[in-house]
């Protein structure tokens, strides 16, 4: 029994109490990945950087305890769960060197695929390996899992890429391959390592059987087991161990630092959806578009294309396949080649080319698919994806074996779909674990894929997405004894007590894939939440994953609270209150579900009518304008949970006039106005300006609308009105909607019944009403200076750099470009620090848990002191927001409307 305890007090010594998890609700949420497998670690543990990682693996030596490494957790074969220690390298390990003319790049493991790609697009150079995950899953596990995707194929995966790599071995020893003297150190350390890497490469070169196996292996796409294909292309260890790293699963050493090739980035390319009555057709005609320009060719099987709403037809099989160039013509003509080809198979319907951007969503239906069968999937069971790899001349008559197979075992609901040009297919089922017949159904399924693959067309069991626990048991079946022998020799050469991600690629237990299924009860709330497959795409947009719980994770832990018949301890802080519920978890899920919406859900069981929090959430509302008028809106809510409060300055709006006439206009010089509404929020209506020497932002926009012809006319009532949204996020959604109907019926009177505009002055105030409400005419500051003011607006652009800071709700509403846009007319330089999302101020969040909003900015200030031009400003459109970014990005943030309207005056 491995000594974990003792092991968990030296960790704690090595990297703090705080990045050491052993509560049940973090060591729970952390047990899952995007596979159909559940482990609950003793312990998870974020080092911070590699010297970290020697001394926890010198420790695991020492005492003999396991270790699992994990990155973003979208892998689907169980490699990045455990039972032991669990030790996480993510968002902390996001660092990278850019190499000379971009032909390289130098990566940690926790830098998201989809980032790399932003940072070399200026270079023209893109990162290859391109998994349908790119844009949540990280390079450690890009790399580790050899991913490949729907371009890349077997030319240009991790491991033909690959050029160097920074490891910490079982033991803790550090090498980097690239530098000459950590190999020096090295061979001198560990001479029987070199010895042993060079031993079996010379047993497998000696050996023409083995050889050419290996290479014909590798011919296809081909991730079972460890990757041997090293052991015949290099000859110099070093390389060797470079490339041996390629698909291990973590089951050799840590990947601490990646140096790989980069790859052309083509500036043009163009898509079409092929659709085919029959998928033997629809198979044979990607065999001919073999080596025509297509650079990827995605079939969809018909029950594929139902999950995600195609309505082209009936039953059809759908190929997607994309060219490239670096010219439209140059893309044109592969469109030509293309069609030539395609002409001599029985198509649907004409196929529509579209050119990126535009092709966009066509990608996005190939991206949605397994999560939208998941999604579908029937109450009680679990979504299932397997990988497997034909040689492509036997596509056609595999592909429909395959079908046959799964018809066969009573999976009428399986769908198939994938990267046919590789021919390389994913199949996604439902299926139970619950009686011995579904139990012994699942094997029997196994055992025919086995067959059809391996036996029938020496194909790959799995392809790209890992060997993991779910293959591990067939890795000797597919690849012989012999070679999985040698499997075996070199995971003893690295890890000889067999320490590292334990029971991945190497199980004893040949029902080893039949275990730890994890489980997807529903959760009692609406069925959209139930659609989660725990893939973890949205946590690229979680502000709160890593410290606290992900939005993956508050439904990971919600489904076992619910099958433990327990609260597990930490999770209203964790799971409720360090939720922003923002939403931006939504607009990278497949499915759309947003977190932060379970969240509110939650909230409102604790605060139904006729509890006391209800009762004074009630009282604040009918007392708003009172409330608001003395500064007491925030305490009083406060005092509902209660919840701490900064400092604010306060700002009394006078009630005088509420509109403004053509005569105010003209003292101004500007054109007879227009009219709009402007409903300025209560939040703006409360707090003063932060920066000293500022106006109240209601003067600004009034001024600003001045310039610009147009009269202003308040809604009534105005004291009194709100969006509601502070009392939905508390979980008060019939208070919210009393407050926003209030606020609907005021401003349709003042827009005479949503003839004029309506703007508000906070995002998110805003794209709350637009949520409820369709009828009015509401408009965002800067798509409403943009819209309708700009026209009439003379523009000075300023040298003087700004910075932006484009908040969730802006985000949700599409209107990211507008705000940046609009910045770009006010001045020369406009600077959108990167990797800065969600602030994390959330409302009052950022007073009651500030630990949220600085964890989210914590890259705000690096990026604004790196940037080419510094800013001394920064922008935006939610008060709120502006506190916390001003806090931590060490300049101050105001609304967009400040700079507006200092760079510009009327136009005669």
């Amino acid at each position: 029994m491995a000594n974990h305890a003792q092991y968990i007090d030296k960790a704690r010594g090595i990297v703090g109490h705080d990045r050491v998890f052993t509560d049940m609700l973090r060591r729970v949420a952390w047990g899952t990945d995007a596979g159909f497998y559940h482990m609950v670690p003793q312990a998870v543990i974020m080092p911070r950087n590699q010297e970290e990682v020697q001394r926890l693996l010198a420790a695991s030596d020492a005492m003999e305890v396991p270790v699992t490494f994990r990155a973003a957790g979208t892998s689907l074969s169980g490699q990045a769960i455990s039972e032991d220690i669990l030790i996480v390298a993510s968002k902390n390990w996001e660092n990278y060197t850019v190499g000379k003319d971009a032909l390289t790049i130098t990566l940690q493991p926790g830098i998201i695929g989809e980032r790399v790609n932003q940072i070399l697009k200026p270079y023209g150079r893109m990162f290859a390996p391109d998994p349908a995950s790119k844009k949540s899953s990280m390079v450690g596990g890009i790399i580790n899992n050899n991913a490949s995707g729907m371009n890349c194929g077997t030319h240009s995966n991790s491991d033909q890429i690959l050029r160097s790599v920074k490891i910490v071995l079982a033991d803790g020893t550090a090498l980097d391959t690239g530098d000459e003297a950590s190999r020096d150190a090295f061979r001198k350390s560990h001479p029987q390592v070199i010895k042993q890497i060079e031993e079996i490469r010379d047993q497998i070169m000696a050996d023409e059987r083995i050889r050419e196996r290996i290479r014909r292996k590798y011919s296809i796409k081909n991730v079972t087991g460890l990757n041997l294909r090293p052991f015949i292309a290099f000859t110099d260890p070093f390389d060797i161990i470079t490339h041996l790293i390629v698909g291990s699963e973590g089951t050799l050493a840590f990947l601490s630092e990646a140096t790989v090739n980069t790859s052309h980035l083509y500036p043009y390319s163009a898509s079409a959806m092929l659709y085919f009555s029959e998928m033997p057709e629809a198979c044979r005609a990607v065999v001919a578009l073999k080596g025509t320009g297509v650079f990827s060719a995605e079939m969809l099987d018909y029950k594929s294309l139902e999950s995600v709403n195609d309505t082209t037809g009936d039953k059809l099989t759908a190929v997607l396949v994309e060219t490239k160039g670096d010219s439209r013509e140059e893309v044109q003509q592969n469109i030509d080649k293309i069609m030539a080809t395609v002409k001599g198979f029985k198509l649907f319907v004409e196929p529509k080319w579209l050119y990126a951007p535009d092709d966009a969503p066509l990608w996005q239906i190939r991206s949605g698919v397994f999560p939208a069968v998941g999604g579908t999937r029937p109450e009680g069971t679990t979504v299932l994806i397997e990988d497997v790899a034909f040689p492509i001349e036997h596509l056609p008559e595999a592909t429909v074996k395959l079908s046959n197979l799964l018809v066969k075992n009573g999976y009428d609901d399986a769908c198939i779909y994938g990267h046919a040009l590789d021919g390389n297919y994913h199949f996604v089922i439902a299926q139970r674990f619950d009686t011995p017949e579904e139990v012994a159904r699942y094997k029997q399924l196994m055992a025919d894929v086995e067959h059809l693959v391996v036996d029938e067309y020496d194909g790959s069991l799995k392809a790209e997405h890992g060997t993991g626990r779910n293959m591990a048991p067939f890795v000797a079946k597919e690849w012989g004894q012999d070679i999985f022998d040698i499997m075996r020799k070199v995971k003893k050469v690295f890890d000889p007590k067999k320490l590292l991600n334990p029971g991945v690629i190497f199980n004893s237990d040949p029902e080893c894939y039949l275990k730890h299924i994890k489980s997807l009860p529903p959760l009692g709330f609406s069925k959209a939440y139930d659609k989660c497959i725990e893939c973890g795409f949205c946590e690229v947009n979680c502000v709160s994953c890593g410290p606290w719980l992900s939005a993956r994770q508050r439904i990971v832990t919600l489904r076992n609270m619910k099958e433990d018949g327990t609260k597990y301890e930490g999770f209203d802080t964790m799971g409720d209150y360090y939720c922003a519920g923002d939403g931006l978890c939504s607009t990278s899920c497949p499915m759309g579900i947003n977190v932060g919406e379970l969240v509110h859900e939650l909230r409102q069981q604790k605060h139904r009518p006729g509890t006391m929090a209800h009762g004074l959430g009630q009282m604040a509302a009918d007392n708003l304008g009172l409330i608001s008028s003395t500064l007491k809106l925030p305490l009083t809510l406060a005092q509902v949970l209660p919840y701490p409060l900064g400092a604010v300055k306060p700002l009394k709006l006078a009630e005088g006039k509420k509109t403004f006439t053509k005569e105010d206009v003209d003292q101004k010089g500007a054109k007879r106005p227009n009219k709009c509404v402007y409903l300025p929020s209560c939040i703006n209506r409360t707090f003063g300006p932060d920066s000293d020497g500022d106006r109240p932002l209601i003067e600004e926009m009034l001024e600003l609308c001045h310039k610009a012809g147009y009269e202003v006319i308040f809604p009534e009532g105005l004291k009194d009105l709100c969006c509601g949204m502070i009392w939905e996020s508390k979980g008060m959604p019939d208070i919210a909607m009393q407050k926003a109907q209030k606020t609907r019926e005021a401003l349709l009177k003042a827009s005479n019944n949503g003839e004029y505009p309506i703007v508000c002055d906070q995002s998110p105030c805003l794209h709350t009403l637009r949520e409820h409400f369709k009828d009015l005419r509401l408009y965002e500051p800067s798509e409403f200076i943009t819209t309708f003011l700009a026209e009439h607006l003379e523009f000075h652009p300023i040298e003087d750099a700004v910075a932006v800071h484009v908040t969730c709700s802006t985000r949700k509403m599409g209107l990211a470009q507008s705000i940046i846009s609009l910045a770009g007319r006010c001045s020369n330089h406009v600077v959108v620090p990167e990797e800065v999302g969600c602030c994390g101020f959330a409302g009052d969040k950022g007073f009651r848990h500030p630990n949220l909003n600085k964890w989210a900015l914590c890259k705000l200030r690096p990026a604004l002191q790196s940037a080419k031009y510094k800013p001394q400003t920064g922008y935006s459109n939610s008060r709120t927001c502006e506190i916390g970014l001003t806090h931590h990005g060490g300049i101050p943030y105001k609304s967009i409307v400040y700079l507006v309207n200092s760079v510009t005056t009327p136009r005669r």
